[in-house]
């Protein structure tokens, strides 16, 4: 843990991390405030699934394009477009009574507008610290995100059924404009400027590092999102007890990280971590019981934020600095689209045969990461005797002094 004092002694790391958690606090809210707004007011959770969709293609469509804007036009402008847009439509759902199809059209205009705060802040942190703390800063970012999926669902369900829906959704404007002013202000934004890149839109994808943290996101996400399904669908939405078991879920995955952020990432680093989560969610097959599943959920959460760390790690050591916007972008899109094909499947198969087979899709995704992990160690960078920051570029990067 000495490391991760030094490290947030660091001038503007501790800043910048709770400035971008608080940012990114509503992408914990949202969802589930959408899903229980639309339901309220149509009364049906079939026009909440189809807004729900809708935003989710927004933000899946919309990453690396967003992020690689802000090579283009700068970030603070990028930031404060989207944050304005994305702030209004979800005023508009809140606080007007609309047809399906204009909530529809809404939740894709919040979704398109998104704020690329993760692309943002991992492009930044390779200029914030020095290479040999650029890889334990990545383990805390991904292991403190977890209080984000902790703590978020419990504040907006609270809101919306303790006052009510709208109450909710204005809640999460307001946090989405007080967080996303904090980093869009903080000084490190102005410091720092992303060249435009030279590349055409897409061609990052090229990289096999970015690539395979691309797939390996998209499983790993559909993973967690299959178990968030299985425990909602085994314990009931309200009950006290899937609360708890996803807490755990994602208690595991927080200390985990925690612990790797001073271990080397060798080629086989993404395999030995996804071989925990496998591990772990193969385990909770075999018990529906919550003590079984607060074990083995334990488990497998001890490698998530472990394996987040090394895709974010051999995403920005495999590309230039102008292209490690539009990377993030990618890579996020990978996790979205497995996120809704990891709760899409476990849905399938929980009508179907229960509760037990969205964890059997948990498990079904982990092992098949595992497998692309040890086909494809030779595509993971070693970085045991380098550093993860960016390749240059050929032309220097602009520092700017904020004022």
């Amino acid at each position: 843990m000495a490391g991760y004092r030094d490290l947030l002694r660091t001038p503007g790391v501790g800043r910048i991390i709770a400035a971008q958690l608080t940012a990114r606090f509503p992408s914990g809210m949202t969802s589930l405030a959408l899903l229980m707004h639309i339901e309220h007011v149509t009364g049906t959770y079939g026009a909440a699934g189809l807004v729900l969709a809708a935003a989710s293609v927004g933000q899946a469509v919309s990453g690396p394009i967003t992020s690689r804007w802000m090579g283009r036009w700068g970030m603070r402008r990028v930031l404060t477009l989207t944050m304005v847009v994305c702030a209004i439509a979800l005023a508009g759902i809140g606080l007007f009574t609309l047809s399906i199809s204009a909530y529809m059209a809404l939740g894709l205009v919040s979704g398109l507008s998104t704020p690329p705060v993760q692309s943002a802040v991992r492009t930044i942190y390779p200029k914030m610290v020095n290479s040999r703390q650029l890889t334990p800063l990545f383990s805390l970012d991904a292991s403190l995100q977890e209080i984000i999926w902790i703590l978020a669902p419990v504040v907006i369900t609270l809101v919306a059924t303790q006052i009510s829906t709208v109450v909710g959704i204005m809640l999460i404007v307001v946090i989405l404009l007080a967080g996303g002013s904090w980093f869009i202000l903080s000084p490190e934004l102005g410091r720092v400027r992303i060249p435009r890149s030279r590349h055409r839109f897409g061609l990052v994808l090229a990289r096999p590092a970015v690539l395979l943290a691309t797939v390996m996101g998209f499983l790993l996400i559909g993973a967690c999102a299959a178990v968030e399904a299985g425990v909602i669908a085994t314990f009931g939405e309200g009950g006290l007890e899937a609360g708890l078991v996803l807490a755990i879920f994602s208690i595991g995955s927080l200390a985990g990280g925690l612990v790797s952020g001073g271990i080397a990432i060798g080629r086989w680093a993404m395999a030995r971590r996804m071989a925990v989560v496998a591990g772990g969610l193969v385990v909770t097959t075999l018990s529906l019981s919550v003590w079984w599943l607060s074990g083995s959920l334990l488990v497998a959460g001890i490698g998530v934020a472990p394996a987040l760390a090394v895709m974010f790690a051999m995403t920005t050591a495999s590309v230039k600095f102008s292209d490690t916007a539009e990377a993030f972008g990618w890579v996020g899109t990978g996790q979205l689209i497995g996120a809704a094909a990891g709760s899409a499947i476990a849905g399938f198969l929980i009508d179907g045969s229960g509760p037990r087979g969205a964890y059997l899709t948990a498990a079904a995704f982990a092992v098949v990461g595992l497998i692309v992990a040890v086909l494809c160690v030779r595509g993971f960078p070693d970085l045991r005797f380098r550093d993860a920051a960016p390749m240059p570029d050929t032309e220097p990067v602009r520092t700017i002094t904020s004022t």
